[in-house]
């Protein structure tokens, strides 16, 4: 183990919030006037800004349009994920590894903040983690580097201090802006072929996969 931090992306990397996430996104295009929305087309979106996904499902770049959406998704998904989102097989076991290994943790998720810290407290995992950066945390939601670097500077490090883990693309392109390295996860709805075009330290088929190669 070489790093001297490890951050993390959440939706499908460390939980799996599809449920909730599929309500909110049920509940918000229909208010709006658009059909109820295929539960894999939501699953392609996760990762993404609310904004950006709804604007890929309609075509619809009206921001008003935009806010009202985040809003609707908003009073359905965060109570629902308030109440229980399960984390994948391996994740408690890593975070507590990490950082009985004296390894500085972090999450940095296009998620808001309250959500995250309110998932993570029910799992009894807060305490396991430096902190937590959700989108409404930062100027630029990523593939914008800005949440690795709000991280490194809270921990006087340097970017090749810490490797940043994430299931999707968006992940490796975030990691590549910062200049440091990445793992992938595949947890969600990108196969390890995606990853090609960034480079990756390792491709890990699930959670236990990415402790065996940190040698936890």
């Amino acid at each position: 183990m070489t790093y001297k931090a490890v951050f993390f992306d959440f939706d499908y990397t460390l939980g799996d919030a599809t449920d909730a996430i599929l309500a909110g996104f049920l509940h918000g295009l229909t208010l709006l006037g658009w059909p109820a929305p295929e539960r894999e087309a939501v699953r392609r979106t996760v990762g993404q800004p609310l904004e950006v996904a709804y604007e890929g499902l309609t075509g619809d770049k009206d921001p008003a349009h935009q806010a009202r959406f985040r809003e609707a998704f908003a009073s359905v998904a965060r109570p629902m994920q308030a109440n229980g989102v399960p984390l994948f097989p391996g994740a408690k076991e890593l975070l507590r590894a990490l950082h009985g290994a004296g390894v500085h943790v972090a999450v940095a998720s296009t998620k808001q903040r309250p959500t995250l810290e309110e998932i993570l407290a029910a799992h009894g995992l807060m305490e396991t983690l430096d902190f937590v950066i959700g989108g409404d945390c930062v100027a630029n939601m990523k593939p914008a580097p800005d949440c690795i670097f709000q991280g490194l500077a809270r921990l006087g490090l340097g970017p090749g201090d810490v490797l940043f883990c994430g299931d999707t693309t968006i992940d490796a392109a975030t990691a590549h802006a910062a200049g440091c390295d990445f793992a992938a996860v595949l947890n969600g709805t990108t196969p390890a072929g995606d990853f090609a075009a960034y480079p990756s330290v390792y491709i890990a088929r699930d959670l236990p996969d990415l402790q065996a190669f940190l040698g936890l």
